[in-house]
């Protein structure tokens, strides 16, 4: 825990910019380093009603500023007035059904809002670190039984899954083109697996649909019961992101490539078994699992193999499956009680940060 606390302490004071703070772990993120003095700056289409976001009130806390990061010149007058030091890219199309909806969107936004950030980056003097998020899902999925390691073929089958390896083929290019000549400035990808945690209320996820139908005393619709996922609580891949980003800030990290943060290859569990365990957590087992299929393609097996990480950041997973699932479901508990979505949130961020059990 020591070295990420420290990482979270570079941040104190820094101007940092974070793309999709409105989004889930874009408003972890946010109310995260602001807890530990940090200058936030936010860049992201409006808040659902129901978000995290907007349940933090972290409008009041952090300098946010709707918009679009299609929108080239309004994100480009954002960048300039902020003058950040430090920028976590996370902005994104984030849903593989909605990318089958909406496939251009979906790649306008991934890529062609990636390439609008990667630009001004580019042209910005004052940014000494970039963190730029893709997704686990960028790898060409071929269903094997081990991890993909960073140096895997990229790909996708669905349009999400495409849209994240064609941003981080053009991440690679501006990396090797541009970054990698520009002094005190570091710049790597990060690819994470399957989050889950308190405040993501996103249609098509499988907590949230949870949360939805053990409140309502409705079945739970599990579209692939038996697909696995690197399942991870928020934190897990945002502590990588914080201890990614101070590294590249206090060493001027150059192009150190892409990383992979996720839980251990052992710890495979199944969409089936995060249902069930929602259900224990939250103490009502008179649920029925309705089993459904939209039609639509979705990998079965998917790992990350994270060693990248824990041998040069030291970064390794805090939380196993159960404490994630437990933790979990009490935000979701405590929230349907009545608790504060800002005193629940802080007080997993101290657990995490501290090692509490």
């Amino acid at each position: 825990m020591e070295n990420l606390v420290d990482a979270l302490n570079t941040f104190r004071g820094k101007r940092v910019l974070i793309t999709g703070d409105t989004g889930f772990k874009g408003s972890w993120l946010s109310l995260w380093l602001h807890q530990h003095g940090a200058q936030v700056f936010g860049f992201a289409l409006p808040a659902e009603s129901n978000s995290h976001f907007n349940a933090l009130n972290l409008s009041n806390l952090i300098h946010h500023e709707d918009g679009d990061v299609r929108d080239f010149q309004q994100l480009s007058n954002f960048i300039q007035q902020v003058q950040p030091e430090i920028v976590f890219h996370l902005a994104a199309q984030a849903l593989v059904i909605t990318s089958y909806a909406d496939p251009k969107e979906t790649f306008d936004t991934n890529v062609g809002g990636g390439i609008n950030l990667l630009e001004i980056v580019r042209h910005t003097p004052s940014i000494r670190a970039l963190v730029f998020i893709t997704s686990d899902k960028c790898y060409l999925n071929k269903e094997v039984p081990r991890g993909y390691v960073e140096s895997d073929e990229l790909g996708g089958h669905d349009p999400y899954s495409a849209s994240k390896a064609a941003a981080e083929l053009v991440f690679a290019s501006y990396a090797r083109s541009f970054f990698a000549q520009r002094s005190s400035f570091g710049a790597s990808s990060a690819r994470a697996g399957n989050v889950i945690g308190g405040g993501d209320w996103s249609a098509n996820r499988i907590i949230p649909d949870c949360v939805r139908a053990l409140v309502s005393k409705t079945p739970i619709e599990v579209r692939n019961p038996h697909a696995t996922r690197p399942w991870q609580h928020v934190l897990e891949p945002l502590s990588g992101y914080v201890t990614l980003g101070a590294k590249l800030f206090l060493t001027g990290g150059g192009n150190s490539g892409s990383w992979n943060f996720g839980p251990p290859e052992t710890a495979v569990h199944t969409v089936k078994d995060v249902t069930e365990k929602a259900i224990s957590e939250w103490g009502d087992g008179s649920l029925n699992i309705s089993e459904s299929n939209k039609g639509h393609h979705e990998a079965v097996l998917l790992q990350l193999n994270c060693e990248k990480a824990r041998i040069e950041l030291g970064w390794q997973p805090r939380w196993d499956f159960s404490r994630t699932m437990h933790e979990t479901i009490k935000w979701y508990k405590q929230f349907n009680d009545g608790t504060s979505a800002f005193e629940s949130s802080t007080a997993q961020l101290l657990a995490y940060e501290s090692g509490q059990i």
